[in-house]
C-alpha cells in the first residue's frame, strides 16, 4: 500500500527536496503551507493523484490536526530565524507531534538544527532543543534530524555570498574562524525521506547532518570566491567591529542580527560520535561538486568566466 507522507513546511527550501525524494519512492506526498500555493510547483513532479495540498498553521492546532488525517508518516520542517520562536518552534512542534500521534501516523520526522541547545540564551538555540524535547514527549518514536548549513541552488547562505563578492571589490567577513560542516539539501531531503518510510529502522534516534567538510567562515566565503571567478580585498573583521555592527540589526536593510551574530560565535559542527547521513545509506555530497553548476549566474563573463583556485 502507498504510503502518505505529510509534509509541513513542503513548499520551502528543504520542502521541495523531500518531496521530490518522497515522491520518487512511491509515496502519496501532502504538502502543507499557510499559503498552499507555494507549494504548487511540486505537483508535476508526481503523477497522477501523487500530490495534495493544503493549508495549515502549525501555531493552530484545529488545522493541524485537520492536515494530518490519515496520513501514514508525517514530517515537520518548519522553523525560523526571527520571530515568535515559542509559538513556531516549541508550540507548533508541540501540535504537530501532538496531531501525528492523534491520527495513528507510525513515523514522525522532526527537523530541528545542530546548536539545539536548551541551556542557550539565544532564543532559535533554546527553542530548537525545547522544540525536540516537545516532540519526543508527545511521540516517543519521532526521528529528530539536526542538520548544519543546507547549501543548495535556492539557498540563502553561498548565494548570499556570491551575490556580495560578484558586486563588491572589498568583501568584510564576519566571524572568519567559525566552523561549518555546510551539507548538501538533496542529501538531507534523502535522509529525512528514508526516515519517513522506514521508522522502524530510525525512529526514536537523533541524528546530526553534516557535509564532508568542515570550513571556517572565511574559508567559505573565500571558495565561493574562486568558484566565480572573483578575487576581492577580503577584510577579515574584529569580533569588537561585528558585534558593534549587529547590534544595529534591528534596522531595515541591517547585515545581520544581534542574535545572529551571537549564533556565529558558535561552531556548527556534527558531533564526532553522532550518527549522521550514512546511517541512511547517503554520502554526503562535497560543496565543490555541485555548487559550480548553479554559480556560474555570478561570473562576470557567465558560463564562460573560469574559475579561480581558492587561495
Amino acid at each position: 500500500m502507498t504510503r502518505l507522507v505529510t509534509v509541513f513546511g513542503g513548499g520551502g527550501f528543504l520542502g521541495r527536496y523531500v518531496a521530490q525524494a518522497l515522491l520518487q519512492r512511491g509515496a502519496r506526498v501532502r504538502l502543507v503551507e499557510r499559503d498552499p500555493k507555494r507549494a504548487f510547483f511540486v505537483k508535476p513532479q508526481g503523477g497522477l493523484g501523487q500530490t495534495q495540498f493544503i493549508a495549515a498553521d502549525v501555531t493552530k492546532r484545529a488545522t493541524v490536526e485537520r492536515a494530518v488525517q490519515g496520513s501514514d508518516a508525517v514530517v515537520n520542517l518548519v522553523g525560523i530565524m526571527n520571530g515568535d520562536f515559542q509559538a513556531v518552534q516549541v508550540d507548533g512542534a508541540r501540535n504537530v507531534a501532538e496531531a501525528a500521534r492523534g491520527a495513528g501516523a507510525t513515523a514522525l520526522v522532526h527537523v530541528s538544527a545542530i546548536g539545539a541547545d536548551a541551556g542557550s540564551d539565544i532564543p532559535y538555540a533554546r527553542t530548537k532543543s525545547e522544540g525536540e524535547k516537545a516532540v519526543r514527549e508527545a511521540f516517543a518514536g519521532a526521528t529528530i534530524l539536526r542538520p548544519s548549513i543546507l547549501f543548495g541552488s535556492e539557498d540563502n547562505f553561498i548565494n548570499r555570498f556570491a551575490g556580495l563578492i560578484q558586486s563588491a571589490p572589498a568583501v568584510p567577513i564576519m566571524a572568519a574562524g567559525t566552523k561549518f560542516q555546510p551539507v548538501f539539501v538533496a542529501d538531507v531531503a534523502k535522509a529525512v525521506a528514508e526516515a519517513a518510510l522506514a521508522p522502524e529502522t530510525h525512529g526514536g534516534a537523533v541524528f546530526e547532518l553534516g557535509g564532508p567538510e568542515v570550513l571556517t567562515m572565511g574559508e567559505l566565503i573565500r571558495r565561493t570566491a574562486a568558484m566565480i571567478g572573483a578575487a576581492p580585498t577580503f577584510l577579515e573583521l574584529p569580533d569588537a567591529l561585528s558585534g558593534l555592527i549587529a547590534s544595529f540589526g534591528f534596522l531595515p536593510g541591517a547585515p545581520i542580527t544581534k542574535d545572529q551574530w551571537r549564533m556565529l560565535q558558535h561552531d556548527n559542527v556534527a558531533d564526532a560520535g553522532a550518527k549522521g547521513l550514512q546511517a541512511f545509506g547517503v554520502t554526503p555530497t562535497p560543496l565543490g561538486a555541485v555548487a559550480p553548476s548553479w554559480l556560474v549566474r555570478y561570473r562576470r563573463l557567465g558560463r564562460f568566466g573560469a574559475e579561480r583556485k581558492a587561495s
